[in-house]
């Protein structure tokens, strides 16, 4: 990228240029003047330069020489703003409360989502995120076969506000796009549990199709799947993929309170 160039395809650059787009992910990132905010692939701060009015503190991240030199000058006189060249994956995230409202490079979408929520789920506060529509879809599923997904609906609320046609972007990607608003909930669940959590989704769906009955006998005993059906709403009749999220963690937390910690996924 050289001047005013237009971003080339291969690069995987498509500039948010949408003002309406902008605005509608800003507004539902719910931003307080005190926030930190992270612009995760900033280009030329289309979405930058609008978050400057709405928080003190924004950190845009790219990782192309031309556009960070760019940017660099744009925002030479914003103190709000901090430039990081580098790419996202080996950003240092804060370890304090942050915010994310951002046209994410569509290429590494699935790292980028595990960085924010789960790697650093306990100061992932939530935000705007435009994105591919496939795989924002992926993300608000009923039917869920991707333990990291549950993962994700545990803890947060995600929200698919509406697609978005090619034209809101420079150049307009072969792709449709979406805009995701994704909020932390309150959880009942530590955070220095995750780990132990995410392999128990994962021991279950290893085979999703298998029954929920048949599949808790795996760790629990009979008259304890009878309990937690009842206590929980769960069908032991259908197949584990279609536990909610909330019963998913229902069920770990009945195991850490009834199965001796040897009998635990691994």
């Amino acid at each position: 990228m050289i001047k005013n160039s237009r971003p080339v395809r291969y690069s995987g650059q498509h500039f948010t240029i949408d003002q309406v787009l902008i605005k509608d992910a800003i507004n539902h990132a719910n931003l307080k003047q005190h926030d930190t905010v992270l612009d995760i692939g900033a280009g030329k701060g289309f979405i930058t330069v609008q978050l400057v009015e709405n928080a003190n503190k924004i950190i845009a991240i790219e990782n192309d020489f031309a556009l960070i030199k760019y940017l660099r000058n744009r925002f030479s006189n914003n103190q709000s703003v901090q430039i990081i060249g580098c790419d996202f994956r080996s950003f240092t995230i804060p370890k304090y409360p942050f915010k994310v409202v951002s046209n994410i490079p569509y290429r590494i979408t699935s790292e980028i989502f595990k960085i924010l929520m789960f790697d650093n789920i306990e100061n992932f506060l939530g935000g705007s995120i435009v994105l591919q529509s496939e795989p924002a879809k992926k993300m608000i599923s009923n039917r869920i076969y991707n333990p990291i997904t549950v993962f994700y609906q545990t803890f947060f609320d995600i929200k698919l506000l509406y697609e978005v046609n090619p034209e809101s972007f420079l150049p307009p990607p072969t792709v449709k796009s979406a805009l995701l608003i994704i909020q932390r909930k309150q959880s009942s669940l530590d955070y220095e549990l995750k780990g132990k959590y995410l392999t128990f989704i994962s021991f279950f769906l290893k085979k999703p199709e298998m029954l929920v009955n048949t599949a808790l006998k795996t760790l629990f005993r009979k008259n304890q799947i009878r309990i937690i059906s009842k206590k929980f709403g769960i069908n032991l009749s259908a197949q584990i993929f279609c536990l909610t999220p909330n019963q998913w963690r229902n069920c770990f937390l009945e195991m850490l309170k009834i199965v001796p910690e040897k009998f635990h996924p691994s």
